[in-house]
């Protein structure tokens, strides 16, 4: 009898479980370097990041302006400005010096707040509007500059630890390390970081017909199509692969697996139905992994449980169907929201209930699965059933989900939709 979609993802989690808390576990954490374009990027912190210094490291010029104490602007109005003559510039890296009373520390974005300076008046604010005598720009810097307002205190100066405090918690255990994070690391000058380790999935594809890409092909012979597919899907969601291939021989495809003893998790594609050549099932069933049927299309037959090794811990495994597309979708169902979890990221993909283009049919005792694309009008247009239709989902931009106990939908019935194209 088949179990439904639900109970079939309930049961992988449940399998994957100790696996994926092991991974999130501190005391298996690897150290990487936070190098740019490096190894880090996509990983999952395994412990808490506290700042080893305040950021910024110095108080710092928010605008291009001059420095100055406000004090000494306290009385310039439009009718009366203050001139104040021009001191020594300051620019981004130069150390922040002294301010000297009275004058006015012209000082670029970044640059350091010289020591007695509190403010800093933008140049657009300053007569004249411009820097004189820097930079090619005219003007005689003896002549001073004027200002014709009061400056606050502290306006325009980015304060010492305005961003970040010394030991002050960065980032939380857990948080992936995209683009923002590793620039927050590399801000406080960290040069490695302890990441989770990524899980090591062994991905075997079977079939005594399967040729890799660029191989012939003789009669009854075809490309492998699913090793292509889910290990992309598997480094995606953040994974170490390890492909192989295995033809209709139980011994091939458990040699196969021994000599992997690494591997976290092992993933197959074919030979998990009714046939007379099912490898997958007469190689594994014995050694404990059960397999059975699914209430959905495509992707019925399916497989999971833990595989009995000599010497070795059990080793999980997920059993996919060999059709293309059902290897795909069982992915998707089942394994993709674990491992996006494990991997610090959304589980699910965006989900919105859109009205169908045509009239569909639909397995009334299955769940259905359908590729299909949005149009122009905000409907969606729902390709074939069949689990062979690779092209149909390479221009899919979404799934489409027809739930058990619908067997027929009418145009304009809307339809829950995942979102593939993102």
């Amino acid at each position: 009898m088949a179990v439904t979609l639900d109970e079939h993802a309930a049961a992988v989690a449940a399998l994957l479980s100790p696996v994926l808390s092991a991974l999130a576990d501190p005391a298996h954490a690897e150290t990487v370097p936070l190098a740019p374009a490096g190894p880090a990027r996509g990983r999952v912190l395994a412990a808490d990041i506290a700042s080893p210094i305040p950021v910024p490291p110095f108080t710092n010029s928010q605008m291009d302006g001059y420095a100055v104490r406000s004090a000494d602007l306290a009385a310039a109005t439009e009718a009366r400005p203050v001139r104040l003559p021009i001191g020594r510039v300051r620019a981004a890296g130069d150390a922040a010096g002294v301010h000297e009373p009275g004058t006015a520390t012209p000082v670029m974005t970044g640059a350091a707040i010289p020591e007695g300076a509190d403010a800093v008046v933008q140049i657009e604010a300053v007569d004249p509007p411009r820097f004189l005598g820097i930079g090619g720009a005219q003007g005689d810097p003896s002549d001073g500059v004027a200002f014709s307002a009061p400056a606050t205190p502290g306006a325009f100066v980015r304060e010492v630890g305005s961003d970040v405090t010394a030991g002050q918690s960065l980032l939380a255990a857990g948080t992936r390390l995209g683009p923002a994070q590793l620039a927050a690391l590399a801000a406080v000058g960290l040069t490695s970081a302890p990441v989770r380790p990524r899980p090591k999935v062994l991905l075997v594809s079977t079939g005594h017909e399967l040729r890799a890409p660029g191989e012939p092909l003789d009669s009854g012979q075809i490309h492998d199509a699913n090793t292509a597919s889910l290990a992309a899907s598997l480094i995606d969601v953040g994974a170490e692969v390890t492909c192989a291939a295995a033809p209709d021989d139980a011994s091939a495809l458990l040699a196969v697996v021994a000599a992997h003893p690494e591997a976290d998790l092992l993933v197959t594609t074919g030979g998990v139905s009714a046939g007379a050549f099912e490898v997958v099932r007469d190689a594994l069933e014995p050694r404990g992994v059960s397999f059975g049927h699914v209430a959905m299309q495509p992707g019925g037959p399916q497989g999971a449980g833990l595989l009995r090794r000599e010497g070795l811990p059990d080793l999980p495994v997920i059993a996919f169907p060999g059709n293309p597309v059902s290897a795909l979708l069982s992915f998707e169902m089942f394994l993709r929201p674990l491992l996006r979890r494990a991997a610090g990221l959304r589980e699910r993909r965006e989900v919105s209930w859109l009205p169908l283009a045509h009239a569909i049919e639909s397995p009334q005792g299955k769940h259905q699965i359908r590729r299909g694309m949005l149009r122009d009008d905000g409907s969606v247009a729902v390709g074939a059933p069949g689990s062979h239709l690779l092209h149909d989902y390479a221009r899919a931009t979404v799934l489409v989900h027809v739930p058990t106990g619908i067997a027929a939908l009418p145009a304009g019935a809307e339809v829950e939709v995942w979102r593939i194209d993102e």
